[in-house]
């Protein structure tokens, strides 16, 4: 199992805190996609590079962001 790192996108508002803590700046927010509220939600570009420190759900108000790691 690799790390994997899942994003409840219809609870994020795509505040962009979890991108500004990323230390790897894996963690983007998605503007080709809209959740049902009309936010746009964070996403990671590139899992294989992802450390699993969990900065980006740390960080996150609305606690939309789970970390698994391997």
């Amino acid at each position: 199992m690799a790390n994997r790192v899942t994003v409840n996108e219809q609870i994020c508002k795509g505040c962009g805190l979890c991108t500004s803590v990323c230390p790897k700046k894996i963690m983007v927010i998605d503007r080709d996609k809209l959740n049902a509220k009309g936010y746009n939600p964070a996403t990671v570009s590139d899992i294989e590079k992802c450390i699993a420190c969990a900065m980006c759900a740390i960080m996150c108000p609305d606690s939309a962001i789970k970390v698994e790691k391997e």
